[in-house]
């Protein structure tokens, strides 16, 4: 099996998705859903109980260099997400709270 890389995406729209224990990762295009969930068990040791993956397009991008020169155009990279499911009782701490830890101390 080879490993692949996931790594968590830390935005608003994530962190919403966690709070109902779905995790938001950026993996490789290459990568199946098997390969997603085998590799998230053993970097956070957590039971993934389903994924859901989509390939998002790379955005067209225009830009010009001067007044009359023709402008180019070129494209970004796609890339790929995966929604992760966790089993009840697993969770990922993506977001830590900062402000909890300090009131500990």
């Amino acid at each position: 099996m080879t490993n692949i890389s996931v790594i968590p995406r830390a935005t608003e729209k994530a962190y919403a998705q966690s709070q109902n224990n779905v995790y938001v990762f950026n993996v490789p295009l290459t990568a199946n859903k098997k390969q997603i969930a085998a590799a998230i068990e053993a970097q956070f040791d957590v039971t993934v109980t389903n994924v859901k993956t989509l390939v998002q397009s790379g955005k067209a991008i225009r830009f010009s260099r001067g007044k009359n020169r023709y402008p180019g155009k070129t494209t970004r990279k796609d890339n790929k997400k995966a929604y992760v499911t966790l089993a009840e009782g697993s969770s990922i701490q993506v977001f830590a709270e900062p402000a909890a830890e300090e009131e500990k101390k």
